[in-house]
């Protein structure tokens, strides 16, 4: 298939651009590199600079090329930002997901996968979370994501379109062949800046909390490699296209991993010290949150193969040490 990929040069898009030409798609990355990385673009694959809240560039896009699918991964995703600036993920998110599926109807485009996330459900009830837990984001970015999700029930409905919505827990790692060396600019995410730490990027490490109702204290996460994650995409956009039906489900490693694990690990993968310094609990994170990918695994035939903590740590590792090697000369 002719795949666009919007936020094809960002962290999760780069990985998911390498999976879908690995897989015999002809791939074409949408960015306007706010936070994506050169260095994170493929030869093998066409390369258009532009936004979607320009809904002119976008359709010009479409009439370019007979496009057979669209791979959205092309979101503001800081959930402590989104509390504080709305406004701005109310633009960017909401309204230029509709700029896309505008564009799309107008192309016939019919097939799209986009990247949700695990925020739509909020503060867990049960444990752990399949796809009918009950939706209550407690930040505005998993809001977002929800409405989404929404919009795009209703653009199948109306428009035929058929959608897979991935709800992503915590992606991490990197890609493993080491093909994908570009950093993620401005982490919030708890691996990434366990890294930046070792490499002295930061000075020390943030813990928020360490008396949760867990073995060692600390929270535990549902972390997924990136590379199960872009596999993800590759067999849901095959899912949807031999089924010509929708799909939303669930993508996590079913594995806590609590963020001493991740810190001890990472200190023993790298030889670094990595200070941290407990501080106190952030407001609104729940001890515990680990996902049920039976979903995923009954209708795509997905697992998350590379998502032991070890993997996480050693792939991220190998980036940012030879990026800090680079950056020292």
């Amino acid at each position: 298939m002719n795949v666009l990929v919007i936020g094809g040069a960002g962290y999760i898009g780069s990985h998911v651009v390498k999976e879908m030409i690995k897989a015999g798609h002809s791939v074409t990355v949408f960015d306007n590199m706010s936070s994506g990385c050169e260095e994170n673009l493929f030869a093998d694959a066409g390369f258009i600079k532009g936004d979607i809240l320009d809904p002119v560039t976008l359709s010009q896009t479409f009439a370019a090329a007979d496009y057979d699918a669209v791979v959205h991964l092309a979101a503001f995703k800081a959930a402590g930002e989104s509390m504080l600036k709305p406004e701005k993920y109310s633009v960017n998110n909401i309204t230029g997901t509709l700029n896309i599926l505008n564009a799309m109807c107008d192309a016939d485009v019919k097939k799209i996968v986009f990247s949700s996330s695990a925020a739509v459900f909020g503060e867990p009830e049960k444990l752990p979370i399949d796809e009918d837990h009950p939706k209550n984001p407690e930040n505005y970015y998993g809001f977002t994501k929800l409405e989404i999700e929404q919009f795009l029930g209703w653009y199948e409905k109306l428009k035929g379109m058929k959608f897979a919505a991935l709800r992503y827990f915590n992606a991490a790692g990197y890609d493993i062949d080491g093909d994908i060396k570009g950093l993620e600019q401005s982490p919030a995410n708890l691996l990434p800046v366990i890294m930046e730490t070792a490499v002295g990027m930061r000075e020390q490490l943030q813990i928020f909390g360490d008396d949760y109702d867990t073995p060692d204290g600390t929270g535990v996460r549902d972390y997924v490699h990136v590379t199960d994650l872009a596999v993800g995409h590759v067999m849901a956009l095959n899912y949807i296209s031999k089924n010509n039906e929708s799909l939303i489900v669930n993508l996590g490693s079913e594995n806590g991993l609590s963020v001493m694990e991740l810190l001890e690990e990472a200190r023993k993968i790298s030889g670094q010290e990595i200070p941290a310094e407990v501080v106190g609990r952030r407001a609104g994170d729940p001890a515990k949150l680990v996902a049920s990918s039976k979903m995923a695994k009954e209708k795509l035939g997905w697992e998350a193969k590379y998502s032991d903590c070890e993997t996480l740590i050693k792939t991220s590792w190998d980036v940012y040490k030879k990026k800090a090697e680079e950056l020292l000369g």
